[in-house]
Formats: C-alpha cells, structure tokens, sequence
C-alpha cells in the first residue's frame, strides 16, 4: 500500500463482503491510543479503515495490524485552503468506500470528516469527542472553535463523549442536544490493557541514572502549555527545597502545536540537573513503574489516557479538577484532585504522597483495583464494538429521526 506522503489508499475488491467503518483523525500521534479500538471493531466484524495525517506511526501500525489506511494531510490551524482540500479529498474517499459507518475525531479531522460524511449521507455518523480544545481559547478563535464544534455535532448522529464532565460541558455550550450526547460505560474512548499496564519491577531508573531510594515524580504526555509543564517545571523546584533527592521523569515529546512550550522553557527542562525528559517512546509501560507518583497538571482533557495507565501500573496520580481529568481520579482514594494553574497546589499534594509511602501504597492497590474493574480494554472497547453493531442493526431513518 503505497504513501505518497500526500494522499494515498487502496480500494479492496470485497467492499460490501462485511460492513464498513471508517475511522478518522487528524494526525498520526494518535495512532498510539487507535490499536486496541481498531482491532475490537475487527473483532466485532467490520471492515476497518483508518484515515489520518502521514507518517511512521502510520505506516507502523497499519502495517502490524494489516489493516486499510489512507494518509491525508490536515492542518490543526485554521488553514481555509488546505481545509478546503481535504474537505474535498474526505468527500471523494468516502464516496470511494461507501462505508455503513464512520467515526470521526479531533477538532480537525471531526469537522471536515463529519461535515463530508454529511454531504455523502453516509447512514450512521458518530462524532467521537475526545476533548474541547476551545476551552484554553479566548475570543475570535474561541467562537471560530465554538462554531467548528457545533457543525461537527450537527453533521453527526451520535456524540460519543470520552466522560461525563465533558458531556456536561458539551450541552453547557450547547454543542448539541442531550439525546444525542452520549457516555459508554464510564467513559474513556480506549480503557486500558490492564495485564501491559501493571505493577512490576523496571530498569528506568537505571537507564537515567537515578538511585533506587531516590523519590520520582512522573509525568506522562505531550510536553505542551496546556498539559501544564510550565506550572509542573515551575512546582518542581519547590518540591526539591522540600525533597532535595527528587527526581523528575518527563515520558513525552515537545509538541509542535499551538500550545507549544516556549525555547527557554524547553531549554530549562533539557538542561535540569534534576530533570529526565525521554522524547518520544513507544511503549510507556516500563516508565510507570519507575515512578512513585504521576503528576498531570492538565488545563483541558476528554479523558487522560495516561491517568488510566498509571492507575493501573498502581501509581497514585495527582491531576486536576479541568474536565475530563477529574473523571480520571478517585479523589482522596486513587489520587488528588488540584485546581489547574497553581504550582503550590502541586507542591502540596507532591510533598504529602512523597512523605508518606503507606498512603502511596494504599492509593496506588485502589487505583489498580478501580482500573481494573471500571477500564480494562475488554470492558471498555467491548461497549464500543456493541453499541456500533447495534447501531447496524437499527434502521439508519429511525436514527437519523432520533438524532
């Protein structure tokens, strides 16, 4: 299956053997949380087709899992003609595969894709809303974000929301009616594989040359303003008058996107004494187990992946009251709960887990208890698969109709 790094996919033969879904993102860092989910749809009977922005993870992970892609380029700025452009492609790929169902998501890829699925009358069209991102905006770009959201929600049967906090949010700004909001379970668009994720023994702390004995403090995502570095790099300074022998441990990449962390904060972050940032991995897991507590400062979230997995690796986590992170923590049992944007709040709840390890202890057995029962992948992802064939199932007019 070539890719021309532009535009690229292969129409099999036997496209109406099994039902189709299409599945669409923006870009390809998203391929790292899609596998489980594609491979349950698989399990489930569809024909799955994946469509997002170029690149290795792409490629990787169409290949292992020998599944149907498209490599499309989309902007995540506001970019009229580009958008145009693929507005025009998605419209003529799905007329290409006429699938019985798509799923969109991504501020990007969930306009464009739902808007061209409209315009295709594909009979059952689901919005997967993972997250707000006008929620750190302001002004013009907040009511251009605010418009974006509400036509993806119009052009969609279903608003499938990743949590319960970000369904209330939704129908606050009127994103939708509340028939056609909708939680599965729990939440999470994902769960987490609970056997890849779990507590264990790890060689990390070697790989950065950090004592055995020595407090981590972890942090697990995009390296990213709204995912709070600043506000994490700024209260771990603090930590250390406290807990002079912490270490801090950054799992992520610096994200080129529009909430990019400034150069001399990047800098800062590269040359800390006390600071380990890994870039980009593949398999989070070890990196977990390193730790002793997650932090996610998060100013906006759908649901924390990274919460889930640490919870199940059986770290307490701290993270904040935003939306969909405080879905994320039982408060005061698998974690803290802190308001976004005050280092001091981090410190204080830092320093109280790092000081007492019979309270990590006990956090961190009752948030492996709790992803296990409420996020495991089979629970989560066998929701999904359910609810799409029900959706097969059910007349696409009376759908339409109920919309």
């Amino acid at each position: 299956m070539a890719d021309s790094g532009i535009l690229s996919f292969h129409l099999s033969s036997n496209v109406k053997e099994q039902p189709t879904v299409v599945v669409g993102v923006t870009t390809q860092e998203l391929c790292l949380i899609l596998g489980a989910r594609l491979r349950a749809l698989r399990r489930a009977g569809f024909r799955v087709v994946l469509i997002s922005g170029p690149g290795r993870l792409l490629e990787r992970m169409t290949s292992h899992m020998r599944i149907e892609h498209i490599a499309l380029p989309m902007r995540r700025t506001i970019a009229p003609l580009a958008d145009l452009l693929a507005l025009i492609r998605l419209w003529w790929i799905l007329g290409a595969y006429k699938p019985d169902l798509v799923e969109f998501s991504t501020p990007k890829a969930g306009l464009l894709g739902m808007l061209a699925a409209g315009m295709r009358g594909i009979p059952r069209r689901v919005y997967m809303l993972r997250g707000l991102r006008l929620e750190r905006s302001h002004g013009l770009k907040r009511r251009i974000l605010l418009t974006a959201e509400r036509v993806a929600c119009s052009c969609a049967h279903v608003v499938l929301c990743n949590s319960k906090s970000l369904r209330t949010e939704a129908l606050a700004l009127a994103l939708a009616p509340a028939a056609k909001l909708l939680v599965l379970g729990e939440g999470s668009s994902n769960g987490v594989d609970v056997e890849r994720f779990s507590p264990g023994p790890s060689a990390v702390r070697g790989q950065f040359c950090i004592p055995r004995d020595a407090p981590v403090v972890g942090f697990v995502g995009r390296l990213t303003r709204d995912k709070g570095l600043p506000e994490l790099v700024e209260a771990f300074d603090r930590i250390l008058l406290a807990e002079p022998s912490t270490h801090l441990l950054l799992v992520g990449w610096f994200d080129a996107a529009e909430d990019a962390l400034d150069r001399e904060l990047r800098n800062r972050i590269l040359h800390h004494p006390r600071i380990h940032c890994t870039g980009f991995v593949s398999d989070t897991a070890p990196f977990y187990r390193g730790m002793d507590v997650m932090v996610l400062p998060t100013w906006r979230e759908g649901f924390p992946n990274a919460v889930l997995e640490a919870a199940a690796s059986g770290i307490p986590v701290v993270t904040t009251e935003s939306t969909g992170a405080r879905d994320a923590v039982v408060a005061e049992v698998t974690g803290l709960l802190i308001p976004p944007g005050y280092p001091e709040a981090i410190v204080e709840a830092v320093v109280k887990l790092l000081r007492d390890p019979a309270r990590r202890f006990h956090m961190g057995r009752a948030a492996r208890a709790w992803a296990v029962e409420h996020y495991s992948e089979e629970r989560v992802l066998g929701l999904t698969a359910d609810y799409y064939c029900s959706l097969l199932e059910a007349e696409p007019a009376a759908q339409m109709q109920n919309a």
